[in-house]
C-alpha cells in the first residue's frame, strides 16, 4: 500500500562528465526508501554495461516522436544532433504512485523546462565541474567518447555553465563524498 506524497521532483543536472550520475548513485544508495530514479527515454545507443529500462529506455526516433505527439513527456530535448532525451509522464506517475519522490538525472535545458512547469515543487541542483580542464579529463578517462565527441561535449558544457544561476543550488563536484553529502542535505531539507 503506497502512501500519498506531494508531487515534488528532485533534479540533478550538469554538463556531461561533471559527475551527476555518481552523485545520483550515492543519493539512491542512502535514500532509496524515499526516492526513486526516474528512467529517461533516449534515442542514443546503449553504452557499456547500461541496461534498457534501468539506465534509460532506449527507443528509436520514430517511437520517441510518437510519445511527443501523444503529449507523453513532461520534458524532452534534442541534446545533441539526432540524440533525443525525455522524461515521460508515465514514469512520474509510477514513482508518485509508489509513494516516493522522483529523482531526475537530466540535461540542463530539460531541468529548466521542468522547473518552469512545476515551479516550487521542483528542487533543481546544478552539479558543477571544478573546471573545464577537469571535465575534459573525466570525459577522456571514461573511454566512451571519440575525441570529436569530447570536443563537442566540452563546448556544450561551456554553454550549460551559463545557466547555473537559474538553478536552486549549485554544488561543485571537486570531491565526490563531500558533494554527495551536500546534495543529500539539500534533498532532505526539500522533501521534509
Amino acid at each position: 500500500m503506497s502512501q500519498t506524497v506531494a508531487h515534488k521532483i528532485i533534479i540533478l543536472a550538469a554538463p556531461s562528465g561533471a559527475g551527476k550520475t555518481s552523485i545520483k548513485s550515492k543519493l539512491m544508495e542512502s535514500m532509496s526508501d524515499r526516492l526513486s530514479f526516474s528512467v529517461s527515454a533516449t534515442t542514443r545507443s546503449i553504452r557499456g554495461n547500461e541496461k534498457d529500462g534501468v539506465d534509460y529506455f532506449f527507443i528509436n526516433e520514430s517511437d520517441f516522436r510518437s510519445i511527443i505527439d501523444a503529449d507523453g513527456f513532461i520534458e524532452h530535448e534534442m541534446v545533441y544532433p539526432g540524440l533525443y532525451y525525455g522524461t515521460t509522464k508515465a514514469e512520474m506517475e509510477r514513482i508518485w504512485g509508489e509513494g516516493k519522490f522522483p529523482l531526475l538525472d537530466i540535461d540542463v535545458q530539460g531541468a529548466l523546462n521542468v522547473k518552469k512547469k512545476f515551479g516550487n515543487d521542483v528542487l533543481a541542483i546544478f552539479i558543477d565541474p571544478p573546471s573545464l580542464e577537469v571535465l575534459r579529463d573525466r570525459l577522456k578517462s571514461r573511454g566512451t567518447d571519440t575525441e570529436d565527441q569530447i570536443v563537442m561535449r566540452v563546448r556544450k558544457a561551456e554553454e550549460e555553465l551559463r545557466f547555473r544561476p537559474q538553478f536552486d543550488h549549485c554544488v561543485v563536484n571537486d570531491d565526490l563524498n563531500r558533494s554527495s553529502a551536500e546534495v543529500m542535505e539539500l534533498v532532505k531539507a526539500f522533501i521534509g
